[in-house]
């Protein structure tokens, strides 16, 4: 018996981790974030930032990134929902864990925060590359802003910015308007136009460029002006989230607490605006805000309420389905004006805007197309900062019966009309023909 009791606490403390830490869509904040140092004097020196994720219910479990023990899964399960690298310098991760691994960690749903800085090794400079970013080559560039500095790094060679050119997005950045600058001091970044997944959310000044601050320039920089990006997010197909930045510098203490005044302005902070912005941004990426689902999807036709096995040609028909965003704590009612649905065979047939109640129930009702074949309702919504929302279902569209056409059709009446006036004729003229003789 006390061997089987030991069998049994050994299995639960196997499986606890999986059944405690598992990603679920109900509750996208219960998460465990592993987070890759360098050294473990960042823990000390980026408390504030740390603190911040633990004041949220975050479980943030360091380890150093060249730990020999480190892994992302056993057993084929995934171990933390979260991966922070702030691990410019490593040229190597211990245990199980490389580039593979991440962008596996990633194809899965899971989130990842990447903070380059003027060190980066090739390896960090891969991950950013594999997340759709591409770092300056110059692995002695930083980023230069000889206008768009902040007053109190003046000394020397203006390397630390004073940049408030975010993107303009309520649900990335929070409703609360960001007044002071963000501090950076670090290496840019550049974002393929053709790559709509990758978005900046904190760029450069049309001052800056990308370069050795120690040598003069011989030739044109590769990165100038508003094209760098200090700050990008990336929200993938699969809704995972990342935000690529090149300064690990930004999240700490020292960025959070200090002042700042923008070169060319007058007004000087107290604070900058790196907590607020670095805090609402994590709550993006982790799902805090912006975060989508849908239940009750239901359709039935204009009277009924039980859900057909197919429809008729010409149906009227109603289709309903509730959609709620994540608020940090609970799920609220998502209020839209753009939720689309498609009645679609082979291309859409039928597109209405669903109409909202304001609560969170979406509704619309149309008469189906006078075609038959298999259709599908479908709700492809994309809207930016959300996590996009796909949902397909098939319905079988079959034509009239024999015995259920109309006997008589209105629009030939007229034809109805003229038949029976022609046999009416024909008859009279049959009696007169017959009574005659």
């Amino acid at each position: 018996m006390g061997k089987l009791w030991l069998i049994c606490i050994a299995s639960i403390s196997i499986l606890l981790p999986f059944l405690c830490n598992a990603f679920s869509p109900e509750t996208p904040t219960d998460r465990r974030v592993l987070v890759l140092l360098d050294d473990f004097a960042i823990m000390s020196s980026h408390s504030l930032y740390f603190n911040a994720l633990k004041s949220r219910g975050f479980d943030l479990e360091f380890k150093l990134a060249d730990d020999p023990k480190i892994a992302l899964q056993r057993y084929g399960q995934y171990l933390y929902d979260a991966l922070i690298l702030f691990c410019p310098s490593v040229e190597r991760f211990g245990g199980s864990i490389d580039v593979a691994a991440i962008v596996n960690f990633v194809d899965s749903g899971h989130d990842l925060i990447v903070a380059a800085d003027v060190n980066a090794s090739d390896l960090i400079r891969e991950v950013g590359t594999e997340c759709g970013v591409d770092f300056d080559e110059d692995p002695s560039a930083m980023v230069i802003d000889h206008i768009g500095y902040a007053v109190s790094g003046t000394e020397g060679d203006h390397t630390l910015i004073a940049s408030d050119d975010f993107i303009k997005s309520d649900v990335i950045l929070g409703g609360k308007k960001i007044e002071a600058p963000i501090l950076f001091r670090g290496i840019g970044h550049a974002v393929s136009p053709a790559n709509s997944l990758v978005l900046k959310v904190l760029s450069a000044s049309p001052s800056a460029y990308s370069a050795n601050p120690k040598s003069k320039l011989s030739t044109p920089p590769p990165l100038t002006g508003s094209a760098i990006s200090l700050v990008s997010i990336v929200q993938a197909r699969n809704n995972a989230r990342l935000l690529i930045t090149g300064s690990l510098s930004m999240f700490s203490n020292r960025f959070f607490r200090s002042g700042v005044q923008k070169a060319g302005s007058q007004i000087k902070h107290e604070k900058s605006g790196n907590e607020q912005f670095l805090t609402e941004i994590s709550k993006w990426i982790f799902h805090e805000r912006g975060h989508l689902k849908a239940v009750n999807v239901k359709h039935h036709r204009v009277g009924e309420t039980d859900e057909p096995a197919l429809y008729r040609i010409n149906d009227e028909l109603e289709y309903a389905v509730e959609i709620y965003e994540w608020s940090g704590t609970s799920w609220e009612p998502y209020v839209a004006n753009d939720v689309q649905l498609q009645f679609y065979m082979m291309s859409p047939y039928v597109l209405k805007t669903l109409s909202s109640d304001k609560k969170g129930l979406y509704s619309t009702s149309f008469k189906v197309p006078d075609v038959y074949g298999v259709f599908q309702f479908k709700v492809e919504h994309q809207k930016l900062g959300y996590t996009s929302l796909s949902l397909s279902k098939q319905i079988p569209v079959r034509p009239y019966r024999h015995n259920e056409y109309e006997r008589f059709i209105p629009a030939a009446y007229p034809y109805y009309g003229a038949a029976f006036s022609m046999m009416a004729g024909f008859f009279i003229f049959s009696f007169a023909h017959l009574y005659s003789k």
